[in-house]
């Protein structure tokens, strides 16, 4: 199987002292940093740890030995334009910083890679550079050219996927539509079989409204929209319990057999997952023809460099990129 990619992210960040971190304990999979090796030497030097670069070419072996890390560099020779400061923001590596997303996302397509894992990037300072940047979501979305994807947090113990993310409340019922609802639930499911082994997915789906409606005296989309949307995938032989009050869908009894949970909106369903499993989350984007996880946490200027970034997430991200990939292969 071709290697993994990891995007080493904002290069003022924790990403890179995530990747440092994590070679020290030595990859178990094939990993190759997609990112300029300048940076993780220079990181590493500040964190006093041990690291080999190892440079690596497109076909070439892969090193998993504690404190060795290959590092596909090249495209990126000379294009940070100055030093990199961890902590301090610069307008001037956004360039670099999308160009290493670009690189690893179209390995996948070529079978170069066999999923990426993305460190965070900062929305803002690439924004600040006069380039328009939603997220790696959306960018990966258009590079790749689908017309919808699912945001997807996962711990070990539950999964939690949205139908609308990065929206003001007030705008949330307007866009929740049965051609939307229809995208969404077809993702979810096919990616759950597909990317995760799982035949026949539990999933549970929230309401919108509060005790779900409660009979549509306290909204009517549940009767209107969503149960008509259950109705017609249930009648095709999904299992999808739904819609059921946010409040009772996560406690132990629904949650204990579910495989995974569909909420109406950002704020309803991420809260709960963070709650249960923040640093140890993973970010995953349903819906590409590449594999893709991420952390579940931004760039935190004020660690980088420290060596107090925790791990977690990232060694997290990179088990379940692992696994979706072996998963998606044997399919």
């Amino acid at each position: 199987m071709s290697p993994l990619a990891i995007t080493a992210g904002e290069p003022a960040g924790i990403g890179p002292d995530l990747c440092i971190q994590l070679a020290q304990k030595g990859f178990k999979s094939p990993v190759v940093l997609v990112c300029a090796a300048e940076v993780l030497q220079e990181r590493a030097r500040i964190l006093g740890l041990p690291l080999t670069v190892e440079l690596w070419q497109p076909g070439g072996s892969v090193s998993n030995q504690p404190g060795h890390i290959s590092v596909y560099s090249e495209p990126f020779d000379g294009m940070l334009e100055g030093p990199v400061e961890a902590g301090i923001l610069s307008p001037r590596h956004a360039n670099y910083v999308l160009e290493t997303l670009k690189v690893a996302a179209e390995g996948c397509i070529n079978g170069m890679f066999s999923g990426v894992v993305t460190a965070p990037v900062h929305k803002g300072v690439i924004n600040d550079a006069g380039i328009a940047f939603t997220g790696h979501t959306e960018f990966f979305q258009a590079l790749c050219g689908v017309d919808r994807v699912v945001m997807m947090l996962a711990s070990e113990q539950l999964k939690v996927a949205l139908v609308t993310t990065h929206l003001p409340l007030s705008e949330v019922s307007g866009a929740i539509t049965k051609p939307l609802l229809r995208q969404i639930i077809n993702i979810l499911h096919h990616d759950l079989e597909t990317k995760f082994g799982l035949a026949s997915p539990r999933i549970l789906v929230a309401g919108l409204n509060p005790h779900a409606g409660e009979g549509g005296h306290m909204g009517m989309e549940e009767i209107e929209t969503i149960t008509p949307v259950l109705d017609e995938f249930r009648a095709q032989g999904m299992n999808l319990i739904g819609p059921l009050p946010a409040d009772t869908l996560f406690t132990p009894r629904w949650l204990e057999d579910a495989d995974a949970v569909l909420a109406m909106y950002h704020d309803q369903g991420l809260p709960v997952l963070k709650y249960q499993g923040f640093g140890s989350a993973v970010n995953i984007t349903l819906g590409l023809p590449i594999i893709r996880t991420s952390v579940d946490h931004g760039t935190a200027l004020d660690l980088a460099g420290s060596g107090r970034a925790d791990v977690g997430s990232l060694e997290q991200a990179v088990k379940s990129a692992t696994l979706m990939s072996e998963r998606s292969n044997s399919n």
